[in-house]
């Protein structure tokens, strides 16, 4: 009887991901190998399958000792980190995890929005310091009636806006193409949305297409009163040209989940209370991460049985 078919493992996977993918393959984790490369020269022929996520991808270095690969199941929505056109050209379907996070990932945008205008790691620090006897906090911006624009109007960025329409905004959109049966105003020029906005919230996916996209132009015509927002990819952010504005005074505030180098991120921003910093945990809720797990495992299984993939990403749709 043949053994299992064999899954290599890069990153880390929750106990009841690991269980799932145990009952069709043998699994392989590559970050336990003292020696990555030397493991894959001798091993990678025999692997038909990897999982991995948005930060780990699948990089060429690791593919090229991959001839038998078959599918790579990648936990996120994001997957900047795998080369999906070439993987497609060699006949590698890749899927990853749309839809079933999608509300979180809006949530939290709200929530960097709210806290950053109401200033709310501010004014905690005030009243567990003691200051609040001393005297009340600064005011600080509602998030009523202003003018909104949405860096990439996908599914989680139609989400926010219809989160945010109880806010009572006007809300316009950048994207590659305008959206049809959208009401929203579209731009197709982002430094003019800005000029025309108060807050910037930022959605769109990574990569070489979308790198620094909001640069200092934009940075600029966003002004002093503007607000970044970012839930989609650091990259998109001129992080450098954003970090200065917001020291001199030409950009207001942001409220970043994602940073340009992360897990790094720049001390000038660690020191502002102008600004709000999660780390990327956009998606990070019990629920959400087990939904996704289980789509990762799901797709895999689903491969295994008959070929097909719940959940492919765009450029593996009609394998």
């Amino acid at each position: 009887m043949a053994g299992k078919a064999e899954l290599l493992l890069i990153g880390r996977a929750t106990a009841r991901m690991m269980d799932a993918m145990a009952a069709d393959f043998t699994v392989h984790a590559l970050l336990d190998q003292e020696d990555q490369q030397g493991w894959l020269a001798e091993n990678g022929a025999r692997i038909v399958a990897i999982a991995t996520d948005g930060h780990w991808g699948a990089s060429p270095e690791v593919l090229q000792h991959l001839p038998k690969l078959k599918i790579i199941s990648c936990y996120g929505v994001g997957y900047d980190n795998i080369d999906a056109a070439a993987c497609a050209a060699r006949g590698i379907v890749v899927t990853h995890t749309p839809d079933v996070l999608n509300a979180e990932v809006a949530n939290t945008a709200i929530l960097l929005w709210l806290a950053t205008s109401r200033r709310l790691i501010r004014d905690d620090a005030h009243v567990r310091s003691g200051n609040w006897e001393k005297g009340p906090a600064p005011l600080t911006q509602s998030v009523e009636n202003r003018k909104v624009g949405i860096l990439g109007l996908g599914r989680i960025g139609q989400e926010i806006a219809r989160r945010i329409e109880i806010f009572s905004p006007t809300i316009s959109y950048h994207s590659r193409n305008e959206k049809p049966g959208v009401s929203y105003r579209y731009y197709a020029d982002l430094t003019e949305m800005a000029r025309d906005i108060d807050t910037l919230i930022c959605i769109t996916p990574g990569g070489a297409a979308t790198r620094h996209l909001v640069d200092r132009g934009v940075i600029d015509a966003l002004g002093p009163e503007g607000t970044i927002i970012n839930v989609g990819r650091g990259t998109v952010v001129d992080e450098a040209e954003m970090v200065q504005a917001l020291i001199d005074g030409r950009l207001g505030a942001a409220g970043l989940d994602v940073f340009e180098h992360e897990p790094k991120v720049p001390k000038a921003l660690k020191g502002m209370d102008n600004v709000t910093l999660l780390p990327h945990v956009g998606s990070a809720t019990v629920q959400t991460r087990q939904a996704m797990g289980d789509l990762v495992t799901g797709n895999l299984a689903q491969f295994m049985r008959d070929g097909t993939v719940i959940s492919p990403v765009p450029e593996c749709a009609n394998m």
